[in-house]
C-alpha cells in the first residue's frame, strides 16, 4: 500500500486512500495503539499475528487470527495489544452509505460482540483486503464489497426479506461475460445488459451461478489461458491474450484458484499428458 506512516520506531501503518467510500489499512502495534475513538465507518478486519485487544460497547474483546473484527459505525472503541509480542492486522473502513447500496435499504447489520467467528464474514473480508486495492478492476471491487456487505448481513442474523431473484436477467450478464471476458467488464454494463439494477444483479448472480461476476469472469480468463499454455504459448502472451494485466496478474488469480503456479501447474500438466 502507499502512505506509510510511522507512529514509532517499532510500531507502523500502512494504508491506502479512500476510493469509493473505502479505506484499507495494514497496522504494526506493540502496547497501546490508539485511545478511544468513534468513526462514522464500519471498521471489518482481521488479527494476521499477536493477540489484539480494544474496549467496545462496555467490554474488553480479544481479535485472534482466524476471527473477524467488525466495529460498528459511531462505536467508541481503543486498540492495544493483548501481550508484549504486539499485533499485526489490516482493516477495511466501509461507508454505511456504500453497504446500504447493496442492501437495498435494508436496516444495517449488526453484530453483536465486536469480534466474530462466523466462516463466510471471514472469507468475505479476506476477499475484501485482498481485491479493493486502487489497481483493481471495478467489477472486482464491486464484487467484493457485494460480498462484504452480503456476508455483514448474513452474519448479523438478518431476516433476509428481498424479492425472488431474476434467472433471465443473471443468465443475459453470463452470456455477456462469455462474450466479454477478455476485456475488462464493469457493473454498469452488465446491469445495463441484464436490464436490473447493479446490486439486484449481483446478488442474483451468486444465486444461480455460486459466484461473483467478477470471480466468473477471471474463471473464464483462466481457462482460455490454460487452453492456451497446453498448445504452447508463453505465460506471458497467454496472460496477456486472456485479459489480464501482467504475467503477474495471471499468475496471483491462478494460485488463488488452483492453489499452484500456472508454471508448475503446465509442467505436472504437460508430464501427464506425455506419460
Amino acid at each position: 500500500m502507499d502512505g506509510d506512516t510511522r507512529k514509532a520506531q517499532s510500531d507502523w501503518i500502512s494504508r491506502s486512500e479512500s476510493t469509493h467510500g473505502v479505506e484499507r489499512i495494514e497496522a504494526f502495534f506493540h502496547g497501546n495503539a490508539y485511545s478511544m475513538h468513534r468513526h462514522d465507518t464500519y471498521a471489518i478486519g482481521l488479527t494476521l499475528a499477536g493477540v489484539q485487544c480494544f474496549h467496545y460497547r462496555r467490554g474488553l474483546r480479544t481479535s485472534l487470527p482466524g476471527q473477524t473484527m467488525v466495529l460498528h459505525p459511531d462505536e467508541v472503541h481503543d486498540g492495544q495489544a493483548g501481550t508484549n509480542e504486539g499485533f499485526r492486522y489490516q482493516m477495511i473502513y466501509v461507508q454505511p452509505a456504500a453497504i446500504q447500496e447493496v442492501l437495498g435499504g435494508r436496516p444495517l447489520p449488526f453484530v453483536e460482540g465486536g469480534v466474530t467467528t462466523d466462516p463466510r464474514l471471514f472469507e468475505a473480508t479476506q476477499t475484501a483486503l485482498r481485491q479493493m486495492r486502487g489497481d483493481a478492476e471495478p467489477l472486482e471491487r464491486d464484487d467484493a464489497l457485494a460480498g462484504l456487505a452480503l456476508a455483514l448481513d448474513n452474519a448479523s442474523g438478518a431476516r433476509q426479506t428481498r424479492k425472488s431473484a431474476d434467472f433471465a436477467a443473471a443468465q443475459r450478464a453470463r452470456e455477456y461475460l462469455h462474450a466479454s471476458c477478455t476485456h475488462t467488464v464493469t457493473l454498469d454494463e452488465l446491469a445495463l445488459v441484464s436490464g436490473q439494477d447493479r446490486w439486484s444483479l449481483s446478488r442474483d448472480f451468486r444465486t444461480f451461478y455460486g459466484t461473483s461476476p467478477y470471480h466468473y469472469l477471471v474463471m473464464r480468463r483462466l481457462e482460455a489461458a490454460r487452453a492456451m499454455m497446453l498448445r504452447g504459448v508463453s505465460l506471458v502472451d497467454a496472460a496477456a491474450a486472456a485479459g489480464f494485466a501482467d504475467q503477474s496478474h495471471m499468475t496471483r488469480h491462478f494460485r488463488h484458484a488452483y492453489g499452484i503456479p500456472p508454471a508448475r501447474w503446465l509442467a505436472m500438466t504437460s508430464d501427464r499428458r506425455a506419460g
